[in-house]
């Protein structure tokens, strides 16, 4: 397993529970084989990994009974759900089911990176700028924004409407966008 597959497959163990002991991480990476040599590899890589992915403030680690424990932080769960939308296996079927998802993403100029972050996650999921900070897509990611929301605690930031009509012009205008 390389450097970066041991990250992905952490963040992954981590979007799965709250908090997750290292002795619990090590055994969720522990090579079948009997080779001393690879055990050893193994544990340097996950704990290189586990530092990178510190530095990167995607994860943080805490103290409890002299056991640490490792959890994502807000920008660690942004990840897992960029990582979600590029996992071939989250496509979601590209039929139109007749709703429109409309987000409105209102994030302060002093939140720049968080609101960047939520500006790519929308373009990833097929989301279009529609005006502003209104973004329009006929794809069914709004659950996964509900979470999003949810985890990043950003109440009154994002507003997610699901519907199943638009003006004329609008669905007009949004048409053109689409081409």
């Amino acid at each position: 397993m390389k450097g970066k597959s041991y990250s992905k497959r952490i963040l992954e163990l981590l979007a799965a529970k709250p908090a997750i002991s290292r002795a619990e991480l090590k055994e969720a990476f522990k090579d079948t084989s009997n080779s001393s040599a690879k055990a050893t590899a193994g544990t340097y890589a996950l704990t290189r990994s586990l530092k990178g992915l510190e530095e990167a403030g995607l994860v943080e680690t805490h103290h409890s009974d002299q056991q640490p424990y490792t959890r994502l932080t807000k920008d660690g769960k942004r990840k897992v759900h960029s990582l979600s939308l590029e996992n071939d296996n989250a496509l979601i079927d590209p039929s139109w089911d007749g709703k429109w998802r409309i987000i409105l993403l209102d994030l302060p100029e002093d939140r720049k990176s968080e609101r960047e972050g939520l500006r790519y996650l929308l373009k990833k999921a097929g989301f279009i700028l529609l005006k502003n900070s209104v973004w329009i897509s006929p794809y069914p990611f709004e659950h996964l924004f509900m979470n999003i929301k949810k985890d990043l605690g950003l109440t009154t930031e994002i507003m997610i409407f699901v519907t199943d009509s638009l003006d004329p012009a609008t669905e007009e205008a949004f048409s053109k966008l689409m081409k």
